[in-house]
């Protein structure tokens, strides 16, 4: 099933940081797109519950070194 996810991200400086959480988050299986927001501290998925879950999206965005 798909869902959407808007999460607040903070520590997203430029569109190097939004281009660097959309790289990390697009190459989780299951996530089907997203966008991301420096000016407003949010990242917006789009994913398949049924291949990806909420923690493995955060844990991706602190991996590429920010606050969920």
């Amino acid at each position: 099933m798909i869902e959407s996810l808007t999460l607040t991200v903070t520590g997203m400086k430029c569109g190097g940081c939004e281009a660097n959480i959309i790289e990390k988050l697009s190459a989780i299986s299951g996530v089907i797109s997203v966008t991301a927001s420096a000016k407003n501290n949010e990242v917006s998925i789009d994913y398949n519950n049924e291949l990806t879950d909420i923690a493995t999206i955060k844990s991706a965005i602190k991996d590429a070194g920010f606050e969920v």
